[in-house]
């Protein structure tokens, strides 16, 4: 009777612990037509709600940067670890060929994002290829669980044209210094010092991706079309992981799919 009592006790106390832990699936589409343009990796971070990715209207820092530049998720992990040592972050790649998500292309992974109650909100970021210094990305997490820890979606978060954003450090060149087209040395480009601004805010922005069509890039596809500001150009959608449990401190996993249009 004693020891039943104990487990009893010790499995109610693991019922009501506060640590919550969630597995979501996430799925990233790239939902532009062949021929159209890519996106690099997907960082994506689960934090209690202080991380800021970049400040819009604000100089780029913090790694963002290398992300809008190189498409290059390292500085901006090393940051997140350090701030938000309780939470968790990924970078989301293709995890069957080139890591780009080419135009029809999308994958599917599933992540144990720890306690629910602290990490309630999501970030992501990528770079748009190929360009000097485009990403996609927001500057304030979007809230996936409540402070009890429990789910708030199915979450579908779409990324039009408009959604797109200058980094703002790197003048929009394309024959100067932009990431992956074939020839072109990624590291050079003429440094820009203006704040992050929504793309399609800033002079010049149809005339930049104007230029961009005939472009080859690193992988050898031809840019033949390019994005408008009202087109649907990506989509990332988070739902519960499919038959997970999530109570208590259960382990997650990860699988991953992915399927060209």
């Amino acid at each position: 009777m004693i020891r039943n009592a104990v487990l009893c006790s010790a499995l109610a106390a693991v019922v009501a612990s506060p640590a919550l832990a969630q597995t979501v699936q996430i799925r990233i589409e790239n939902l532009q037509e062949s021929g159209g343009m890519a996106f690099t990796p997907f960082w994506v971070g689960f934090h209690d709600g202080s991380f800021d990715v970049f400040d819009a209207g604000s100089m780029a820092s913090g790694g963002i940067t290398e992300i809008a530049e190189l498409g290059d998720t390292g500085p901006l992990t090393a940051r997140f670890a350090m701030e938000q040592p309780g939470g968790f972050d990924a970078t989301f790649a293709d995890p069957s060929g080139p890591p780009v998500f080419s135009p029809g292309e999308s994958a599917t992974m599933n992540y144990d994002v720890g306690d629910a109650t602290v990490n309630r909100f999501f970030n992501y970021a990528s770079m748009v290829v190929p360009t000097n210094d485009l990403f996609v990305g927001n500057d304030n997490g979007r809230e996936i669980f409540d402070a009890s820890g429990n789910f708030l979606g199915p979450i579908t978060i779409d990324i039009f044209g408009r959604s797109v954003w200058d980094n703002g450090t790197e003048v929009n060149d394309i024959t100067d210094g932009p990431a992956f087209v074939a020839g072109i040395d990624a590291t050079g480009g003429t440094d820009e010092f203006v704040d992050i601004e929504r793309f399609f805010s800033r002079p010049g922005a149809d005339a930049y991706l104007a230029s961009i069509i005939g472009t080859t890039t690193a992988p050898g596809d031809e840019i033949t079309r390019v994005f408008t500001e009202d087109q649907l150009i990506g989509r990332i959608t988070i739902v519960p992981a499919p038959g997970v449990a999530s109570v208590g401190l259960i382990a997650g996993f990860g699988l991953a799919a992915r399927r060209r249009r």
